[in-house]
């Protein structure tokens, strides 16, 4: 890695860090202090929560029919979501505020499929695709940098300040990257055509592309509302923030720590751990509301949800190496569909049972049901490659 690839890569991160990191994720620690100050329920902030995620879903599947003028179009789509940061802070009207998480949905979904296609392709022509992992660190990058600030700029400028500081620090992102990539070359596209080999509808590709939606469905509860959560624990209310910062720290080196084991061990089967892990942590303040439970819930929350998108984005690719743009940007669809109705449920299940756990249990049988699909899928179609080898096999040896 020479200093340029060092700068374009570390432009990437710092794009992934505005997009979800700060623009995405910087709501569930300021999620607390706007329902204090604004009084709007848990049910309500479900429906801002997927207002970002239905923009998310439409951003990531436009992303995946982007041919031309990637690079523009997604420094042009940061430009917007920078924007988008910032006047959530200056209006103080909840439809407007649809409108705002919306766009930032669109933008951000826009900002992951365009610079993770842009990177990683350009790292494999450089043969240094073994780096790609590095890239989804600015995402817990960001979501640590959202937790350090948030409480600092909410105790000096409230809610309305933080969301204008974070804005401003995500301008500054942009144009560090925009002086990192000015020699970057991003050719346009080609359509791959359409072939059996080409084809995303078959193998295991289907049962991947659905476990991640589950997980999509199933993270998403913890990734939007932990903060508030531990917020409303009257004993734990004090490390609610920290907690945050913990996701982050755990989840900075995740990309690259499951990235080093991709070389020891197959995707699949760290995959199975890190589903596990996860579920683990989804679960624990359901029977554990201690101060290290919950960090250590936190922890493992970061830790694995960050993983799980490097390692399910990396094993796809590896299945359709020509094709990493309409890769990311058909996982990234599912995975965004279960996003939006996610918060929507968990919201309705604490409105039912007034309780946090109910919406927490119902994340952990989600992800469980992922890990499920992925153990049946890798089943399924082992045993079909089996039948398909002994009938060539069989076929062969019947040949003159």
């Amino acid at each position: 890695m020479n200093r340029q690839h060092i700068g374009i890569l570390f432009g990437g991160v710092l794009l992934l860090v505005v997009a979800m990191g700060i623009s995405r994720f910087a709501f569930t620690p300021i999620l607390p202090f706007m329902r204090h100050d604004v009084g709007f329920s848990f049910e309500v902030a479900g429906f801002l929560a997927s207002s970002n995620y239905i923009g998310y879903f439409i951003g990531a599947l436009w992303a995946g029919f982007m041919y031309r003028q990637r690079k523009n179009i997604l420094l042009l789509s940061v430009v917007l979501n920078v924007l988008s940061i910032v006047l959530m802070g200056m209006i103080e009207i909840y439809m407007v505020w649809l409108v705002l998480r919306l766009i930032a949905g669109i933008t951000g979904g826009l900002i992951f499929v365009l610079t993770s296609s842009i990177i990683m392709d350009y790292l494999a022509k450089q043969s240094l695709t073994r780096w790609s992992g590095y890239l989804f660190s600015g995402i817990g990058l960001g979501i640590a940098i959202s937790g350090l600030l948030v409480p600092y700029f909410e105790a000096r400028f409230a809610w309305q300040g933080t969301w204008i500081g974070l804005g401003i620090l995500s301008a500054l992102f942009l144009v560090i990257t925009f002086v990192l990539w000015r020699s970057l070359q991003v050719h346009d596209g080609t359509k791959v055509k359409k072939s059996s080999e080409t084809k995303m509808s078959q193998g295991f590709m289907p049962w991947l592309i659905a476990a991640y939606g589950f997980e999509g469905l199933g993270y998403i509860i913890t990734g939007t509302f932990l903060v508030d959560i531990i917020h409303n624990i009257p004993s734990l209310q004090a490390y609610s923030s920290y907690s945050w910062v913990i996701v982050g720290v755990a989840a900075i080196p995740s990309a690259p720590v499951w990235t080093v084991l991709l070389e020891k061990f197959s995707a699949i089967k760290i995959l199975y751990v890190a589903y596990i892990l996860q579920v683990f942590g989804i679960l624990l303040p359901v029977f554990s509301q201690t101060v290290w439970s919950v960090l250590l819930s936190s922890f493992l929350f970061g830790l694995t949800f960050v993983g799980i998108v490097t390692l399910t984005t990396a094993h796809a690719r590896q299945l359709f190496p020509t094709q990493s743009g309409p890769v990311v940007s058909l996982l990234t669809t599912y995975y965004a569909f279960g996003q939006i109705i996610g918060p929507i449920i968990a919201g309705k299940l604490v409105a039912v049972f007034s309780s946090y756990k109910a919406a927490l249990i119902f994340a952990g049988v989600i992800i469980f049901v992922a890990l499920f699909v992925i153990l049946f899928g890798r089943w399924i179609t082992g045993k079909r490659q089996v039948t398909l080898e002994n009938v060539i096999a069989v076929e062969s040896q019947s040949s003159p």
